[in-house]
């Protein structure tokens, strides 16, 4: 149980800086860059804006085991978008200019694993509510 844990807790925080730092670069290179790519896509471009903020403060929510199932399960689904929306199309590895899905298909597996399995380990979660996030029953 305890290397389950460690494992766990070992996904979540690599998640959770990944998408971290995803975030805040784009706001780094000009959200703006951001808002206009996702609209060359299709997208509306506030979309970027709250793309950013969901990895950012995802990303922290992870890191600090808060609310872990939920943010894992909003990463899914982005990791879903983001797969068919932009990189299905570049293919499993990519066009040589874009990288392929493989990164973000690993990243909805790790996302995936969290939503079933949560992440108690050193997680703020249980220090708040004193069970693991994988109880679901009242406090």
């Amino acid at each position: 149980m305890l290397k389950t844990e460690i494992g766990a807790f070992i996904l979540r925080i690599t998640l959770g800086a990944i998408f971290f730092i995803h975030g805040v670069v784009k706001f780094q290179g000009g959200i703006e860059n951001t808002a206009g790519w996702f609209e060359s896509l299709g997208l509306p471009g506030v979309t970027a804006y709250g793309v950013a903020l969901l990895e950012i403060i995802g990303g922290i929510l992870l890191i600090i085991g808060l609310a872990t199932r939920l943010v894992a399960a909003l990463f899914a689904v982005l990791m879903i978008g983001a797969t068919v929306k932009v990189k299905l199309a570049i293919g499993f590895l990519g066009n040589g200019q874009m990288a392929g899905y493989e990164l973000d298909l690993a990243f909805l597996a790790i996302a995936i694993y969290l939503v079933i399995n949560g992440s108690k380990l050193f997680s703020l979660s249980k220090l708040i509510f004193h069970r693991d996030s994988t109880n679901a029953k009242a406090i």
